[in-house]
């Protein structure tokens, strides 16, 4: 899995000596540490809580406490990991990830504001203008990224983290993992999700431009504006096959659809 980067956190209680730490300021307690488990939480959810103390250098018992204390305050919560996550036997580890009023508290600015505004290009332009505002959006976060030019595992997986790599900069804390016989790209964070509440073709744009870079059908599995913990986009690694006249497979374009809203379908 290819994940963003998270600032180092110093000396802090449950600290661990001699364990290795991620370049972060150096905190003044309590706070600080519990800043930057919501910072890990936001970037590289879900996550196990032994994966946390190696990343902050916090032991067992200071993590727990921290989590604790997320989760009942609603900011976080715990689920089993998958069976494709497990590692040898035994009973599955917890994973931890915000909940969307954990990343509520992390600010939405300007939100009231580009709503309006949004609502007054609609009245101005119609629906049309939404969608062009959205497109245009979503190119300049794009920009410099060339179509996928060939279809292997390796280049489209390529492809997929420079992706994610553009939407971390523009504020999206994205990240890729290998999921069975594809990659996930996952944005951790939406900075306009309340907008795209109301606005669905911002999410439609992104997913519209996942499917133009790589060439291929991409569907989206979840999304923050709809009430998940993260915005997650399937991309198959093999193109699909199919059989002619001759022996030899020729592999066939995906399709795509010019109706699909990029919203989760829960």
């Amino acid at each position: 899995m290819k994940t963003v980067g998270l600032r180092n956190v110093g000396a802090g209680t449950g600290r661990q000596d001699g364990a290795r730490t991620v370049v972060v300021a150096e905190p003044a307690g309590e706070g600080h540490t519990r800043e930057a488990i919501i910072k890990l939480l936001l970037e590289e959810g879900p996550i196990t809580a032994t994966a946390i103390g190696k990343r902050l250098g916090l032991t067992p018992a200071g993590v727990r406490r921290h989590l604790d204390a997320l989760i009942e305050s609603g900011e976080a919560r715990a689920a089993h990991s998958a069976p494709w996550q497990q590692k040898g036997r035994g009973r599955p580890a917890k994973q931890f990830q915000l909940t969307a009023q954990g990343r509520g508290k992390l600010g939405h600015a300007y939100d009231d504001l580009a709503g309006a505004a949004m609502r007054q290009l609609r009245e101005i332009g119609g629906d049309k203008a939404i969608v062009d505002f959205a497109r245009k959006r979503v190119g300049t976060i794009v920009t410099g990224i060339d179509r996928l030019a060939r279809h292997t595992p390796e280049e489209t997986n390529a492809k997929a983290e420079e992706i994610a790599e553009a939407f971390t900069g523009a504020g999206f804390a994205a990240s890729t993992r290998k999921v069975g016989a594809g990659v996930q790209i996952c944005q951790h964070h939406c900075p306009v999700s309340h907008v795209a509440e109301e606005f669905p073709e911002l999410c439609a744009a992104e997913l519209e431009a996942f499917r133009d870079l790589l060439g291929t059908h991409v569907q989206r599995l979840a999304t923050i504006a709809n009430g998940d913990c993260a915005c997650t986009t399937h991309v198959p690694l093999f193109m699909p096959t199919v059989r002619t006249n001759t022996a030899e497979p020729v592999a066939q374009p995906a399709t795509t659809s010019t109706h699909d809203s990029g919203r989760s379908a829960e």
